[in-house]
């Protein structure tokens, strides 16, 4: 079977560390890299929820997307069962269970989450449109209304719901951004497109959309990156094949919405 160091090196291998963020934790970060590994669960995050799920299907080895500790939202100064974070990592260390984390490393790769948004959503040819290499974005086969657009969207992501705003114009050359990618709608206008599809978005880029010419999309933070999962558990199961793998079934989106009406 295949050890804890093994299975890291060959995700470096679907998503190398040089595309990693600075400010990134990624690769092998919790657990024994010598153990061997029967059966590892897929997960965008490593809640506790999912942990126990793990746990209760006797996997050695978590693999997520969000790092599980010392990253811009989780900087872990103590390992304490009295913490939140620490409850966590002590839970998975004294079970046994090891954890691999693949962030923007996987954003940016080839064949990662914005490849595999761009794909699920029709983009024809995906190409890449900000200096850092995150996110992507082409044509769409034909042209959209962009509240059939939005419809679609929200069912092939399994969206909640979905927040947008439109510019006054059909949707054809559209950019995505798995996760928070807000920062870069100036690039996705510069590219040519008339709509944005990412998550996290804010209030005055809801109210600034029209006048910059771009229907703008916020389709979720879990919606837009899980997507990626099955094309890791994928990539696993052919690089290993007598590795379990599993895809969490109890990690979903965490946002409701509420809807006067309705």
């Amino acid at each position: 079977m295949p050890t804890v160091r093994e299975i890291e090196a060959a995700l470096f291998e679907l998503a190398p560390r040089e595309g990693t963020m600075d400010w990134d934790n990624v690769g092998h970060l919790l657990g024994d890299p010598g153990q061997e590994v029967r059966r590892c669960m897929v997960a965008l995050d490593i809640t506790h929820a999912v942990a126990e799920e793990a746990i209760a299907a006797g996997c050695q080895l978590l693999v997520s997307h969000h790092p599980i500790m010392n990253c811009k939202w989780s900087q872990v100064q103590t390992v304490r069962d009295d913490t939140f974070q620490g409850s966590l990592l002590t839970r998975l260390l004294r079970a046994n269970v090891s954890a691999i984390c693949m962030h923007t490393n996987l954003d940016i790769a080839g064949g990662g989450v914005n490849d595999v948004l761009a794909r699920a959503l029709g983009i024809q040819e995906p190409e890449g449109f900000t200096s850092e290499g995150v996110g992507r974005c082409g044509w769409r086969a034909e042209p959209m209304a962009l509240p059939d657009f939005v419809r679609f969207v929200s069912r092939t992501l399994g969206c909640n719901g979905v927040r947008y705003a439109g510019a006054g114009k059909p949707v054809h050359r559209v950019a995505v951004g798995g996760g928070a990618c807000g920062e870069f709608e100036d690039a996705a206008i510069a590219a040519g497109c008339d709509t944005f599809v990412t998550s996290d978005l804010s209030y005055h880029q809801f109210v600034d959309a029209r006048v910059k010419g771009i229907n703008l999309i916020d389709a979720g933070h879990f919606p837009t990156e899980n997507p990626v999962c099955e094309t890791v558990a994928a990539f696993l199961t052919q690089r290993f094949p007598n590795l379990q793998v599993q895809i969490s079934a109890s990690h979903k989106e965490a946002i409701q919405y509420y809807v006067e009406g309705e």
